[in-house]
């Protein structure tokens, strides 16, 4: 979905997209994880008013880890200021990835010309958000810990990617190596992130969650692309 806001002058000065999947019922979640139920609490005919009830995790579709979801102790979804989840960003695409690859710096960087600081919000395109409702979304590639290592190194906050998860789904036996470098280092890791194939390599980015005070929350993605 796409948008544009207004200017003072009643011309459209910034577009918006949507980097969000729809929360829908019985939605893919990530295995394990409590199914999305949508239906209705109450309704016109027998209430006077519509109220919809939701059943879902708090890592439904496009969400935020916190700290604590893989980290003891870690900071919680309260802990965590809107101000870090907007910002400057870089896409680093790598549309050939195959399936349960694991993505090394030289994947991220084949050319060598990344800079030494990066912004704080760092996007991976893999091109495997269109997988999101296929049986073969838990083959997505993942990253290696020492690239997200190298990310954290160069300036890296927010590492979000447009896969179930930066690591692999389901290995045996279960290990999230690139969660415990990131969420360990106090930043923060966004997932299932769709839409990049619309925004440029640079580009003002923010994820908006619910005010929950959980290990993690749903949010809307946006990119905010100006048009001067």
């Amino acid at each position: 979905m796409h948008g544009e806001s207004p200017s003072r002058t009643g011309k459209a000065r910034v577009a918006l997209i949507d980097l969000s999947h729809a929360v829908e019922h019985a939605m893919p979640v990530y295995p394990g994880d409590p199914p999305v139920a949508i239906g209705p609490a109450l309704t016109l005919d027998a209430d006077g008013v519509a109220v919809t009830a939701l059943h879902l995790g708090s890592h439904t579709g496009t969400h935020v880890d916190a700290p604590s979801h893989t980290i003891a102790g870690g900071r919680t979804m309260a802990d965590v200021g809107l101000d870090e989840l907007y910002g400057e960003a870089i896409v680093l695409r790598v549309r050939e990835a195959g399936e349960a690859e694991v993505l090394g710096w030289e994947r991220l960087d084949p050319s060598g010309e990344l800079p030494e600081i990066l912004p704080p919000i760092v996007l991976i395109d893999t091109g495997w958000a269109r997988l999101f409702r296929d049986e073969g979304r838990t083959r997505h590639p993942a990253l290696s810990s020492a690239a997200a290592g190298e990310l954290l190194r160069r300036g890296m906050r927010v590492l979000a990617v447009d896969t179930l998860s930066p690591d692999l789904t389901d290995p045996e036996p279960a290990e999230f190596p690139v969660h415990e470098v990131v969420l360990g280092s106090n930043a923060l890791v966004v997932e299932n992130v769709r839409g990049l194939e619309h925004v440029p390599d640079r580009v003002r980015v923010g994820f908006f969650p619910l005010r929950l005070a959980g290990d993690g929350s749903p949010v809307r993605g946006v990119a905010f692309l100006d048009r001067g």
